[in-house]
């Protein structure tokens, strides 16, 4: 057996250190490049209007239910009022993405038929966000962030 000398517990310290600094340099470059990590550019003044908003939207009284069909590639969403018919959407702008990255996003038109709103979307396995801004017809604005699952 070898003896253990002192230059052997300093290579094997440095060494240990050497792999944790590693990791944890390429982690933060991880999260760093893959996320931009903003949901709105100043949060201080989002919250100044957040209960306005959320008191207008509330009195919409829309729900949003939504399904997507993988074979197809055939994204549904149906909006409807509190009376359960379609609800009076003037303007419709969605964002698909990946929750945890800004590379896949996609922002689909999406077309009114029969009262709810189709689109064509490709979407690969795993997990996805599905953000909703909607516009009434007298401006109020809807929003609604989703997380949905596609099966591989």
């Amino acid at each position: 057996m070898r003896e253990i000398t002192g230059r052997h517990v300093l290579v094997f310290t440095v060494g240990a250190f050497g792999v944790i600094i590693a990791v944890n340099i390429l982690m933060a470059w991880k999260a760093i490049s893959t996320f931009p990590g903003l949901e709105v550019q100043n949060s201080y003044v989002a919250s100044q209007s957040f209960d306005r908003r959320r008191a207008e939207q509330q009195a919409l009284g829309w729900q949003l239910t939504h399904s997507y069909d993988a074979g197809s590639g055939k994204m549904v969403l149906n909006l409807t009022d509190a009376a359960g018919n379609a609800a009076p959407v003037r303007d419709l702008n969605v964002l698909i993405g990946r929750t945890t990255e800004a590379r896949e996003d996609q922002r689909p038109t999406f077309v009114a038929r029969s009262g709810k709103w189709e689109a064509d979307v490709r979407l690969g396995a795993g997990k996805w966000l599905l953000k909703i801004d909607a516009v009434s017809q007298d401006g109020t604005m809807f929003e609604q962030r989703l997380d949905f699952y596609v099966k591989g």
